[in-house]
């Protein structure tokens, strides 16, 4: 599947120090890479309704860790999943009325669109299930080798008891994930079930729903192992970071890493992710921001509105990743204002100064930069550092030599594009 078109990153001089992130799994704080090569998967989106905000905050966050690898010189392999075929877009296509494929491809096309206009630096692999189906199929062909799998009417299900280490990334107890699990696209309460946790791997046939053919009979796969699978063959059995949101800990990355602890077990490195990196949710008026409750702010309708994406992405960055917060008119807003006084200090001092790129004058302002995204991808306390200089450069009305290096910075290391 085609991703979407790359913008072009500056390059600074010096390095990044070593960036680290909060490991969900660990609990703490944790390198996110050792380089020189750095691997990260994201959970793409389900293409049912268009990108939100939730959806951006989440992509914009990767986006920055990529960004940061990439300063401190690594080569970074980004792998990113998109849930092509999935109850909530069949549903969602039987309630409009349209055929599923193409209600995917449309919002699918969106989605790459806002991405693009956020520049967000895009995976080098981005992969359907879809087209994933062989590699899924093979990979479940593993686990019922070893002996992982069992068979419910047709249906098949992955046994949680063959993996010792159930349960390791979301640290939950099993009355917590059970009740994660129904709420959160499980069925626990599934009678014949060897363990109410188990996740199907392949579900079989359903009337009126797209199905394929495979070892385990007609139907289609589970949720889970689409990206268990993905990921090892795009990554290796071992990875450097999954990415999602919040509302994936459980059961989603716990059941996609049990899958490859099964499916790998023995192969050497502990299988899957080394570090396990969440955001937070992005509510409106209180609520978690939803399909479900409707409550959804989309990228495409702002931009359709005239705002400029940058401000989009400026208010997002005023939100540490891990946090929840809420989209209001106000944040926009203010972001509009910050966006206008960093590009008017960059324009000022850039016609001044001939746009000079005085790595001396400009250090304090990159070194900061950078340690802010090394803690944890701190983007709102690098926001602060740019302030300081836009309103110092703003205040004094004189050249800046390091005007021009300041704006690269803030487009490699921040995707804030000032010229």
């Amino acid at each position: 599947m085609e991703a979407w078109p790359a913008v072009t990153v500056p390059s600074l001089p010096g390095q990044a120090p070593e960036i680290m992130i909060w490991d969900t799994a660990s609990g703490g704080l944790a390198v996110a890479s050792r380089g020189p090569r750095a691997t990260l998967y994201a959970c793409g989106i389900t293409p049912y309704d268009a990108t939100h905000m939730g959806h951006a905050a989440t992509y914009v966050a990767w986006d920055l860790l990529v960004r940061a690898w990439l300063d401190r010189g690594y080569e970074v392999r980004y792998a990113q999943n998109v849930t092509d075929v999935d109850d909530p877009l069949l549903e969602r296509a039987r309630r409009d009325g349209r055929d599923w494929r193409e209600l995917a491809s449309e919002h699918i096309g969106r989605y790459r669109s806002d991405m693009a206009a956020l520049r967000v630096l895009p995976p080098g692999d981005l992969v359907g299930a879809v087209e994933a189906l062989p590699e899924i199929e093979e990979f479940s062909g593993v686990l019922a080798e070893r002996g992982a799998l069992y068979d419910l009417e047709g249906d098949t299900y992955f046994c949680r008891s063959s993996d010792p280490a159930f349960g390791s990334v979301s640290g939950l107890d099993p009355a917590t994930m059970a009740a994660l699990c129904a709420e959160r696209g499980g069925d626990p309460g599934r009678p014949g079930k060897k363990d109410p946790l188990d996740p199907l791997v392949w579900q079989a046939r359903r009337p009126g729903e797209p199905f394929w053919e495979s070892r385990f009979g007609q139907g289609r796969p589970g949720w889970h192992v689409e990206c268990s699978a993905i990921a090892t063959r795009c990554l290796g059995a071992s990875f450097d970071v999954q990415a999602g949101g919040s509302d994936l800990i459980f059961p989603h990355h716990e059941m996609s890493a049990s899958h490859a602890r099964v499916a790998f077990a023995g192969a050497g490195e502990p299988a899957f992710a080394r570090r396990y990196c969440h955001a937070g949710m992005v509510r409106l008026g209180g609520e978690k921001m939803s399909k479900s409750l409707a409550n959804l702010v989309f990228v495409s309708a702002l931009r359709e509105d005239g705002v400029d994406p940058m401000a989009i992405r400026l208010a997002i960055l005023a939100h540490h990743y891990r946090s929840d917060w809420d989209w209001t008119d106000s944040g926009l807003a203010e972001a509009e204002g910050r966006l206008a006084r960093w590009r008017a200090a960059a324009r000022s001092a850039g016609v001044a100064g001939g746009a000079a790129r005085d790595q001396a004058a400009a250090e304090p302002v990159l070194g900061a930069l950078r340690a802010r995204l090394a803690d944890d991808l701190d983007a709102p306390g690098a926001l602060a550092v740019v302030d300081s200089w836009a309103d110092a450069a703003l205040a004094s009305g004189a050249a800046d030599g390091a005007a021009g290096l300041i704006a690269d910075a803030v487009d490699a290391l921040l995707g804030i594009a000032l010229w």
